[in-house]
Protein backbone atom coordinates (compact mmCIF):
# COMPACT_ATOMS: atom_id res chain seq x y z
CA UNK A 1 0.00 0.00 0.00
CA UNK A 2 3.07 2.42 0.87
CA UNK A 3 4.56 1.66 -2.74
CA UNK A 4 1.31 2.58 -4.38
CA UNK A 5 1.27 5.52 -2.35
CA UNK A 6 4.40 6.81 -2.90
CA UNK A 7 4.00 6.23 -6.65
CA UNK A 8 1.16 7.95 -6.92
CA UNK A 9 2.23 10.80 -4.91
CA UNK A 10 4.99 10.89 -7.29
CA UNK A 11 3.04 10.99 -10.16
CA UNK A 12 0.90 13.79 -8.86
CA UNK A 13 3.55 16.08 -7.53
CA UNK A 14 5.68 17.11 -10.75
CA UNK A 15 1.66 17.45 -12.54
CA UNK A 16 0.51 19.72 -9.84
CA UNK A 17 3.69 22.00 -9.45
CA UNK A 18 4.21 22.49 -13.26
CA UNK A 19 0.16 23.62 -13.21
CA UNK A 20 0.72 26.04 -10.60
CA UNK A 21 3.91 27.87 -12.11
CA UNK A 22 1.55 27.65 -15.30
CA UNK A 23 -1.20 29.18 -13.14
CA UNK A 24 1.44 32.25 -12.15
CA UNK A 25 2.59 32.20 -15.61
CA UNK A 26 -1.11 33.26 -16.84
CA UNK A 27 -1.97 35.47 -14.72
CA UNK A 28 1.24 37.48 -15.64
CA UNK A 29 0.18 37.63 -19.02
CA UNK A 30 -3.30 38.84 -17.97
CA UNK A 31 -5.28 35.56 -18.37
CA UNK A 32 -7.37 33.33 -16.14
CA UNK A 33 -5.90 30.17 -15.22
CA UNK A 34 -9.18 28.41 -14.33
CA UNK A 35 -10.54 29.24 -17.27
CA UNK A 36 -7.72 28.00 -19.41
CA UNK A 37 -7.30 25.01 -17.45
CA UNK A 38 -10.86 24.07 -17.64
CA UNK A 39 -10.96 25.12 -21.81
CA UNK A 40 -7.48 22.70 -22.11
CA UNK A 41 -9.67 19.81 -20.43
CA UNK A 42 -12.45 20.44 -22.61
CA UNK A 43 -10.57 19.91 -25.52
CA UNK A 44 -8.79 16.74 -24.53
CA UNK A 45 -11.70 14.99 -22.67
CA UNK A 46 -14.60 17.27 -23.66
CA UNK A 47 -16.29 14.52 -26.30
CA UNK A 48 -15.44 11.02 -27.61
CA UNK A 49 -13.94 12.67 -30.98
CA UNK A 50 -11.89 14.95 -28.23
CA UNK A 51 -10.96 11.98 -26.31
CA UNK A 52 -10.05 10.06 -29.64
CA UNK A 53 -7.31 12.63 -30.20
CA UNK A 54 -6.09 12.62 -27.04
CA UNK A 55 -5.49 9.00 -27.39
CA UNK A 56 -4.23 9.30 -30.81
CA UNK A 57 -1.65 11.78 -29.41
CA UNK A 58 -0.71 9.42 -26.65
CA UNK A 59 -0.12 6.55 -29.11
CA UNK A 60 3.59 6.79 -30.02
CA UNK A 61 4.36 8.03 -26.14
CA UNK A 62 3.19 4.74 -25.29
CA UNK A 63 5.59 3.18 -27.40
CA UNK A 64 8.78 5.45 -26.50
CA UNK A 65 7.81 5.61 -22.49
CA UNK A 66 7.74 1.75 -22.68
CA UNK A 67 11.34 1.46 -24.77
CA UNK A 68 13.01 4.11 -22.42
CA UNK A 69 11.62 2.54 -19.36
CA UNK A 70 13.37 -0.82 -20.39
CA UNK A 71 16.30 0.44 -20.08
CA UNK A 72 16.27 2.98 -17.35
CA UNK A 73 15.50 -0.36 -15.32
CA UNK A 74 18.67 -1.75 -16.39
CA UNK A 75 20.33 1.62 -15.17
CA UNK A 76 21.41 2.24 -18.87
CA UNK A 77 20.38 6.05 -19.78
CA UNK A 78 18.89 5.74 -23.25
CA UNK A 79 18.03 8.60 -25.12
CA UNK A 80 18.21 7.23 -28.91
CA UNK A 81 14.03 5.95 -28.48
CA UNK A 82 13.78 8.68 -30.96
CA UNK A 83 16.43 7.65 -33.88
CA UNK A 84 15.05 4.49 -33.57
CA UNK A 85 11.42 5.79 -33.89
CA UNK A 86 12.49 7.49 -37.06
CA UNK A 87 14.59 4.74 -38.81
CA UNK A 88 12.02 1.47 -38.00
CA UNK A 89 9.24 4.14 -38.78
CA UNK A 90 10.93 4.55 -42.64
CA UNK A 91 11.35 1.21 -43.06
CA UNK A 92 7.96 0.62 -42.31
CA UNK A 93 6.80 2.77 -44.77
CA UNK A 94 8.99 2.27 -47.65
CA UNK A 95 7.93 -1.76 -46.81
CA UNK A 96 4.58 -0.78 -46.85
CA UNK A 97 4.54 0.95 -50.65
CA UNK A 98 7.14 -1.04 -52.35
CA UNK A 99 6.11 -4.48 -51.25
CA UNK A 100 2.42 -5.97 -53.50
CA UNK A 101 0.11 -4.92 -52.14
CA UNK A 102 -1.47 -8.45 -52.86
CA UNK A 103 -0.01 -9.56 -50.17
CA UNK A 104 -3.29 -8.11 -48.37
CA UNK A 105 -3.40 -8.96 -44.88
CA UNK A 106 -0.12 -10.18 -44.21
CA UNK A 107 1.38 -6.54 -45.37
CA UNK A 108 0.92 -4.80 -41.77
CA UNK A 109 2.50 -7.55 -39.60
CA UNK A 110 4.90 -7.56 -42.23
CA UNK A 111 5.96 -4.16 -42.27
CA UNK A 112 5.78 -4.45 -38.30
CA UNK A 113 8.58 -6.94 -38.56
CA UNK A 114 10.73 -4.97 -40.47
CA UNK A 115 10.42 -2.07 -38.04
CA UNK A 116 11.32 -3.68 -35.09
CA UNK A 117 14.44 -5.52 -36.50
CA UNK A 118 15.34 -1.92 -37.89
CA UNK A 119 15.12 -0.79 -34.40
CA UNK A 120 16.55 -3.35 -32.79
CA UNK A 121 19.52 -3.13 -34.98
CA UNK A 122 19.69 0.37 -34.30
CA UNK A 123 19.99 0.66 -30.85
CA UNK A 124 22.28 -2.74 -30.28
CA UNK A 125 25.28 -0.35 -31.03
CA UNK A 126 25.30 2.00 -28.61
CA UNK A 127 24.24 -0.84 -26.66
CA UNK A 128 27.65 -3.25 -27.61
CA UNK A 129 29.65 -0.26 -27.45
CA UNK A 130 28.31 0.36 -23.65
CA UNK A 131 28.55 -3.52 -22.49
CA UNK A 132 32.06 -4.20 -24.25
CA UNK A 133 34.00 -0.87 -24.67
CA UNK A 134 31.71 0.86 -21.56
CA UNK A 135 31.40 3.97 -24.46
CA UNK A 136 29.36 6.28 -22.83
CA UNK A 137 25.29 5.36 -23.49
CA UNK A 138 24.04 9.46 -23.16
CA UNK A 139 26.47 10.74 -25.76
CA UNK A 140 26.75 7.22 -28.47
CA UNK A 141 22.37 7.33 -28.16
CA UNK A 142 22.23 10.73 -28.68
CA UNK A 143 24.56 11.51 -31.45
CA UNK A 144 22.40 8.58 -33.45
CA UNK A 145 19.77 10.33 -33.20
CA UNK A 146 20.84 12.98 -34.99
CA UNK A 147 22.65 10.51 -37.66
CA UNK A 148 18.75 9.06 -38.14
CA UNK A 149 17.35 12.74 -38.69
CA UNK A 150 20.32 13.00 -41.79
CA UNK A 151 20.04 9.47 -42.78
CA UNK A 152 15.84 9.99 -42.88
CA UNK A 153 16.03 13.29 -44.33
CA UNK A 154 18.37 12.09 -47.03
CA UNK A 155 16.22 9.18 -48.33
CA UNK A 156 12.85 10.89 -48.04
CA UNK A 157 13.96 13.80 -50.08
CA UNK A 158 16.21 11.20 -52.54
CA UNK A 159 15.52 7.68 -53.18
CA UNK A 160 12.08 7.34 -51.62
CA UNK A 161 10.86 10.64 -52.70
CA UNK A 162 7.47 11.12 -53.90
CA UNK A 163 7.07 12.32 -57.72
CA UNK A 164 3.28 13.71 -56.86
CA UNK A 165 3.41 14.79 -53.61
CA UNK A 166 6.25 17.11 -53.86
CA UNK A 167 9.41 17.76 -51.49
CA UNK A 168 10.05 15.79 -48.25
CA UNK A 169 7.13 12.91 -48.15
CA UNK A 170 7.40 9.23 -49.30
CA UNK A 171 4.64 7.79 -51.44
CA UNK A 172 1.42 6.57 -49.22
CA UNK A 173 1.36 3.19 -48.40
CA UNK A 174 -1.03 0.78 -49.94
CA UNK A 175 -4.54 0.78 -48.42
CA UNK A 176 -3.88 -2.81 -46.87
CA UNK A 177 -0.66 -1.41 -45.18
CA UNK A 178 -2.71 0.80 -43.37
CA UNK A 179 -3.90 0.56 -39.85
CA UNK A 180 -7.35 0.98 -39.23
CA UNK A 181 -9.06 3.44 -37.78
CA UNK A 182 -11.51 2.70 -34.26
CA UNK A 183 -13.50 6.03 -33.98
CA UNK A 184 -13.42 7.93 -37.43
CA UNK A 185 -13.46 10.50 -38.56
CA UNK A 186 -10.67 10.76 -35.63
CA UNK A 187 -7.43 9.72 -36.22
CA UNK A 188 -6.95 7.44 -33.76
CA UNK A 189 -5.66 4.08 -35.03
CA UNK A 190 -5.57 0.72 -33.65
CA UNK A 191 -1.67 1.49 -33.31
CA UNK A 192 -3.25 2.32 -30.12
CA UNK A 193 -4.48 -1.10 -29.43
CA UNK A 194 -1.12 -2.32 -30.35
CA UNK A 195 0.96 -0.10 -27.93
CA UNK A 196 -1.47 -1.46 -25.28
CA UNK A 197 -0.51 -5.14 -26.14
CA UNK A 198 3.33 -3.69 -26.05
CA UNK A 199 2.41 -2.17 -22.50
CA UNK A 200 1.03 -5.54 -21.14
CA UNK A 201 3.84 -7.41 -22.82
CA UNK A 202 6.18 -4.89 -20.62
CA UNK A 203 4.13 -5.32 -17.67
CA UNK A 204 4.89 -9.34 -17.74
CA UNK A 205 8.38 -8.93 -18.67
CA UNK A 206 9.18 -6.98 -15.85
CA UNK A 207 6.89 -9.20 -13.38
CA UNK A 208 6.95 -12.60 -14.58
CA UNK A 209 10.64 -12.94 -17.06
CA UNK A 210 13.77 -13.95 -15.51
CA UNK A 211 15.37 -11.28 -17.84
CA UNK A 212 13.08 -8.60 -16.31
CA UNK A 213 14.29 -9.79 -13.11
CA UNK A 214 17.74 -9.82 -13.82
CA UNK A 215 16.97 -6.23 -15.77
CA UNK A 216 16.37 -4.76 -12.32
CA UNK A 217 18.92 -6.08 -10.64
CA UNK A 218 21.65 -4.63 -12.64
CA UNK A 219 20.12 -1.20 -12.56
CA UNK A 220 19.64 -1.43 -8.31
CA UNK A 221 23.55 -2.86 -8.49
CA UNK A 222 25.39 -4.25 -11.04
CA UNK A 223 27.76 -5.91 -7.95
CA UNK A 224 24.74 -7.57 -7.12
CA UNK A 225 24.00 -8.85 -10.13
CA UNK A 226 27.43 -10.01 -11.15
CA UNK A 227 27.74 -11.68 -7.55
CA UNK A 228 24.62 -13.82 -8.27
CA UNK A 229 25.46 -15.10 -11.65
CA UNK A 230 23.79 -12.07 -14.11
CA UNK A 231 25.85 -11.02 -17.30
CA UNK A 232 25.89 -7.38 -16.75
CA UNK A 233 26.97 -6.77 -20.68
CA UNK A 234 23.89 -9.28 -22.08
CA UNK A 235 21.60 -7.80 -19.84
CA UNK A 236 22.39 -4.49 -21.13
CA UNK A 237 22.55 -5.25 -24.84
CA UNK A 238 19.26 -7.07 -24.36
CA UNK A 239 17.57 -4.13 -22.75
CA UNK A 240 19.28 -1.80 -25.64
CA UNK A 241 17.76 -4.51 -28.09
CA UNK A 242 14.11 -4.69 -26.88
CA UNK A 243 13.88 -0.99 -26.30
CA UNK A 244 14.51 -0.53 -30.61
CA UNK A 245 11.84 -3.52 -30.71
CA UNK A 246 9.31 -1.25 -29.14
CA UNK A 247 10.14 2.04 -30.71
CA UNK A 248 10.74 0.60 -33.78
CA UNK A 249 6.85 -0.61 -33.08
CA UNK A 250 6.53 2.42 -32.66
CA UNK A 251 7.43 3.95 -35.70
CA UNK A 252 5.74 1.83 -38.02
CA UNK A 253 2.37 2.43 -36.14
CA UNK A 254 2.91 6.04 -36.63
CA UNK A 255 3.66 5.46 -40.15
CA UNK A 256 1.04 2.97 -41.27
CA UNK A 257 -1.89 4.37 -38.89
CA UNK A 258 -1.26 7.89 -38.45
CA UNK A 259 0.33 9.50 -41.60
CA UNK A 260 0.64 6.88 -43.83
CA UNK A 261 3.52 7.93 -45.33
CA UNK A 262 6.93 9.25 -43.78
CA UNK A 263 7.59 13.14 -44.23
CA UNK A 264 10.68 15.26 -42.53
CA UNK A 265 9.42 15.61 -38.87
CA UNK A 266 8.27 12.60 -38.66
CA UNK A 267 8.21 12.59 -35.29
CA UNK A 268 7.60 15.59 -33.08
CA UNK A 269 9.81 14.36 -30.09
CA UNK A 270 8.29 11.28 -29.48
CA UNK A 271 11.23 10.11 -27.80
CA UNK A 272 12.07 12.21 -25.67
CA UNK A 273 8.81 12.94 -24.66
CA UNK A 274 8.39 9.75 -24.19
CA UNK A 275 11.19 9.70 -21.66
CA UNK A 276 9.05 12.15 -19.74
CA UNK A 277 6.42 10.15 -19.34
CA UNK A 278 8.48 6.74 -18.08
CA UNK A 279 10.27 9.53 -15.21
CA UNK A 280 6.86 10.37 -14.71
CA UNK A 281 5.56 6.87 -14.73
CA UNK A 282 8.39 5.74 -12.71
CA UNK A 283 8.71 2.51 -15.07
CA UNK A 284 5.52 1.32 -14.10
CA UNK A 285 2.94 0.19 -17.09
CA UNK A 286 0.23 1.81 -15.34
CA UNK A 287 2.00 4.79 -14.62
CA UNK A 288 2.97 4.86 -18.32
CA UNK A 289 -0.64 4.85 -19.54
CA UNK A 290 -1.40 7.70 -17.19
CA UNK A 291 1.71 9.71 -18.58
CA UNK A 292 0.98 9.36 -22.12
CA UNK A 293 -2.55 10.23 -21.74
CA UNK A 294 -1.50 13.18 -20.25
CA UNK A 295 0.88 14.21 -22.11
CA UNK A 296 -1.39 13.47 -25.23
CA UNK A 297 -4.37 15.26 -23.84
CA UNK A 298 -1.70 18.51 -23.32
CA UNK A 299 -0.87 18.00 -27.17
CA UNK A 300 -4.09 17.48 -28.06
CA UNK A 301 -5.33 20.96 -26.25
CA UNK A 302 -2.79 22.74 -27.25
CA UNK A 303 -3.41 22.75 -30.59
CA UNK A 304 -6.94 23.81 -30.65
CA UNK A 305 -6.35 26.16 -27.13
CA UNK A 306 -5.35 29.19 -29.60
CA UNK A 307 -8.46 29.19 -32.02
CA UNK A 308 -10.36 29.94 -28.96
CA UNK A 309 -8.01 32.38 -26.78
CA UNK A 310 -4.95 34.18 -26.37
CA UNK A 311 -2.96 31.88 -25.06
CA UNK A 312 -0.07 30.87 -26.74
CA UNK A 313 0.96 27.46 -27.37
CA UNK A 314 4.46 27.70 -25.56
CA UNK A 315 1.97 26.88 -22.43
CA UNK A 316 1.95 23.20 -22.87
CA UNK A 317 5.85 23.47 -23.81
CA UNK A 318 6.60 24.92 -20.21
CA UNK A 319 3.34 22.24 -18.15
CA UNK A 320 5.73 19.49 -20.37
CA UNK A 321 8.88 21.06 -19.18
CA UNK A 322 8.20 21.70 -15.50
CA UNK A 323 6.73 18.14 -15.29
CA UNK A 324 9.83 16.48 -16.58
CA UNK A 325 12.20 18.49 -14.55
CA UNK A 326 10.05 18.01 -11.35
CA UNK A 327 10.20 13.99 -12.29
CA UNK A 328 13.64 13.82 -12.62
CA UNK A 329 13.57 15.58 -9.26
CA UNK A 330 11.24 13.63 -7.18
CA UNK A 331 13.04 10.49 -8.43
CA UNK A 332 16.03 11.38 -7.68
CA UNK A 333 14.47 12.22 -3.96
CA UNK A 334 13.36 8.27 -4.23
CA UNK A 335 16.70 6.99 -4.93
CA UNK A 336 18.38 8.37 -2.52
CA UNK A 337 15.89 7.89 0.16
CA UNK A 338 15.72 4.14 -0.70
CA UNK A 339 19.90 3.81 -0.51
CA UNK A 340 19.50 5.62 2.54
CA UNK A 341 17.79 2.50 4.17
CA UNK A 342 19.85 0.14 2.44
Amino acid sequence: MTNWFERGFGFAVPVLIALVVSALVLLVIGENPIDTFALMATEAFGSDRRFASTLSAATPLLFTAVGTAICFRAGVFNVGVDGAFLIAGLAAVVAGFSLPAALGWALIPICLAIAAAFGAAWLFVPGWLLAKLDVDEVVSTLMLNFIAVAITGYLVNGAFLSEQSGNNVTPRVHDAAELSRLMPPATLHSGFLIGLVVLVAYAFWVRRTPAGLEGAWVGLNKRFARAVGVSVPQTIILAMVLSGVVAGLGGAAHGLGQLHRFTDGFSAGYGFTGMAVALLGRNTPIGILFGAILFGALASAGTTIQLFSNIPLDLVNIIQGIVMIFAVVELGRITIRRRARG
